[in-house]
């Protein structure tokens, strides 16, 4: 089997010393992953002074130059959000924005530096929203040159209204678990096909 290798970007509001439902779905999704010969890793992006913008590297102590080296070396990417107003929190969308400078990052055949790369969702939140918010970042996913598998996506909705977290259950729930499962055995065969055919010159 050959080995791939994962990274998990959690886009928590929160910096590490803050328990995170995302980080605890994120990593999940590693592990199920890990079970398929693909190690991963997990970065939290509130921990690093990521710039606003654009491109690849906005300069005066941008984080975002090392993290995307971490991406362009992984097969699999997993964005993993929760839920605000309805929507993917802003560090997640400002990872979606620091993506969208791969749109003008090709190989001399026309090729986005993320073509043949994987990207997968893992959204928790105790509001409705996690159908509107996949829909957003698969949406940019693709636009910036990832492939998603059938069912590239995992999540957990908790009770509108009330305060229980992800991280506040006792036992992860099996529809949860096993869109996990799902996920990691899609992923990590689409990756291996991507890796032994290349997408064709743009």
């Amino acid at each position: 089997m050959t080995s791939l290798t994962a990274l998990a970007l959690v886009c928590s509001l929160k910096k590490s010393e803050t328990p995170s439902s995302s980080e605890l779905l994120a990593r999940q999704v590693l592990d199920e992953l890990a079970e398929h010969g693909c190690a991963g890793d997990a970065i939290r992006v509130a921990d690093h002074p990521v710039a606003f913008g654009v491109s690849t590297d906005e300069g005066h102590g941008d984080a975002w130059p090392t993290i995307r080296e971490k991406v362009l070396a992984a097969d699999i990417v997993v964005i993993a959000t929760p839920i605000w107003m309805g929507q993917p929190s802003s560090v997640c969308k400002m990872v979606l924005e620091r993506l969208d400078a791969e749109i003008g990052e090709t190989d001399e055949q026309g090729r986005m530096s993320t073509y043949g790369k994987v990207g997968a969702i893992a959204v928790v939140g105790n509001e409705d929203g996690a159908h509107h918010v996949t829909a957003q970042v698969a949406q940019a996913l693709t636009d910036v040159g990832f492939t998603l598998p059938p069912n590239a996506v995992t999540y957990w909705v908790g009770e509108a209204m009330h305060g229980t977290d992800y991280r506040d259950l006792a036992e992860t729930p099996e529809k949860t678990a096993g869109t996990t499962r799902t996920l990691a055995a899609n992923t990590t065969h689409l990756a291996r096909l991507l890796r032994d055919a290349e997408y064709p010159p743009a």
